[in-house]
């Protein structure tokens, strides 16, 4: 698949004008490129806890429109056949009205050709599958190998939701889960992105689930997961919200009734969630935490004790800290 990508030279201040304005011609699925910080909010949906200063702001901003070309060399754009300059007369043209009462910077645009890519897909180039201590993780575009037949096996597509279990946080939350679980265990993963904890908890012999994030595409991704290994639907629920400050989401995943609760979240987050889900959790209960950078360990701590837990170990892999607590 071939695609034309027009890039456009504005400035910040103008983004969403320039997009709503050129999706109106047909243009969709805008990249954005600038120098804005992240806002909290941003940041607290990323996985990573401390991010490096990037370059200062400047306010220019490069935007990226990519028009999937046809065997013949047209453009279909609103169900019209174009060609690449008539495109670009129109993207010209609204942007000079544009110019007539606001500044969008250079507002200049070129046109380049893409390689083929397969968008949803090319990531998996760098995915192969990998071990966790004795567990096998494998993507179902690989085979198993005929020596690793006898071992666990975790099939896993993260697809459009985060976790694959690579990350050094992730791989601390499964050794500490494989430590407290049972047959009798209730699990809550809160930022189940894939849901890799949950169903390995779940393979591990945990009796149920639960799964909570912000993000809707986890429930795809889990439920394709679950399928993948075997996971029963019944076994792992799964719900869509902000277990901090909804109530009612806090409802639906109930008070005093989990044995464990896994979050593999950004410290920063960690923090506003503990004197919440400890209510969650049943006494005895065991709260492992990771996603935290090494820094970052004695605020969790602090935060755990806070909330009247604790804690019980503190475990690391390179420069990640992973707490784990228990309410008394």
């Amino acid at each position: 698949m071939k695609w034309v990508k027009f890039r456009l030279k504005t400035v910040t201040d103008m983004e969403d004008i320039i997009i709503s304005t050129l999706y109106d011609i047909g243009l969709e699925g805008a990249q954005i490129e600038d120098k804005i910080p992240l806002t909290a909010l941003e940041k607290e949906q990323m996985f990573v806890d401390i991010l490096p200063d990037g370059p200062e702001d400047d306010g220019v901003a490069y935007l990226n429109f990519f028009v999937e070309k046809q065997e013949d060399g047209s453009l279909i754009v609103q169900g019209e056949e174009v060609d690449v300059d008539t495109l670009l007369e129109r993207i010209n043209q609204e942007l000079e009205d544009l110019k007539m009462f606001c500044d969008i910077g250079e507002g200049t645009v070129t046109v380049d050709e893409t390689e083929d890519i397969d968008w949803i897909n090319n990531w998996k180039q760098y995915f192969h599958q990998f071990y966790i201590d004795d567990i096998l993780v494998i993507p179902s575009w690989e085979d198993i190998k005929p020596e690793d037949s006898e071992k666990m096996v975790l099939h896993i597509d993260p697809g459009t939701a985060f976790g694959t279990g690579m990350h050094e946080t992730t791989q601390l939350c499964i050794r500490q889960l494989r430590k407290f679980i049972t047959p009798e265990t209730e699990l809550l993963d809160v930022g189940t992105g894939s849901g890799i904890l949950a169903i390995l908890s779940l393979m591990f012999g945990a009796k149920h689930a639960v799964g909570t994030d912000l993000d809707p595409c986890a429930v795809e991704a889990v439920a394709e997961n679950c399928a993948t290994n075997g996971i029963a639907p019944e076994q792992f629920e799964m719900m869509i919200g902000n277990i901090i400050t909804d109530k009612a989401v806090q409802d639906k995943v109930g008070y005093e009734c989990y044995d464990i609760v896994v979050a593999n979240i950004l410290a920063d987050v960690l923090v506003p969630l503990t004197p919440v889900i400890v209510n969650q959790l049943k006494s005895g209960g065991i709260y492992i935490t990771s996603g935290i950078i090494d820094d970052k360990e004695q605020t969790v701590v602090d935060a755990v004790k806070a909330a009247g837990l604790e804690v019980l170990e503190v475990t690391y892999q390179g420069e990640w800290v992973s707490v784990t607590a228990q309410k008394k």
